[in-house]
């Protein structure tokens, strides 16, 4: 299997809402629909690593699917706005490498 680029992730969900007529949602909309899907990768977690099991009548899910739906919102999100994933994701590597460059213990040190 060939890996995918955030470039081609984004093509592939740009393809796909854009085959619908109502294509992308307004930006409030993405936003609650990403907070849904927070909640409920919160509440996975919870089931699984927390003190909160899960209800016999509740639906299998799992962490790796909530990911999933939080990825493919996040991609909808940036293509509804005409961000380039890629581009943002180097910004905020740059971001975390100047602003906390010492911030964490790294490894292999004696500090």
């Amino acid at each position: 299997m060939t890996q995918k680029t955030l470039k081609d992730l984004q093509n592939e969900v740009d393809a796909y809402i854009l085959q619908f007529k109502e294509g992308y949602f307004q930006p409030m909309t993405m936003l609650a629909r990403m907070s849904e899907e927070v909640g409920e990768l919160a509440r996975e977690v919870n089931h699984r690593f927390g003190e909160k099991p899960k209800k016999a009548t509740e639906a299998d899910n799992s962490i790796e699917l909530e990911l999933g739906d939080i990825l493919f919102i996040t991609i909808c999100f940036a293509n509804s706005l005409g961000i380039d994933l890629t581009e943002a994701h180097d910004k905020v590597m740059h971001k975390f490498r100047t602003r906390d460059a010492d911030r964490w213990t790294k490894i292999n040190t004696d500090n």
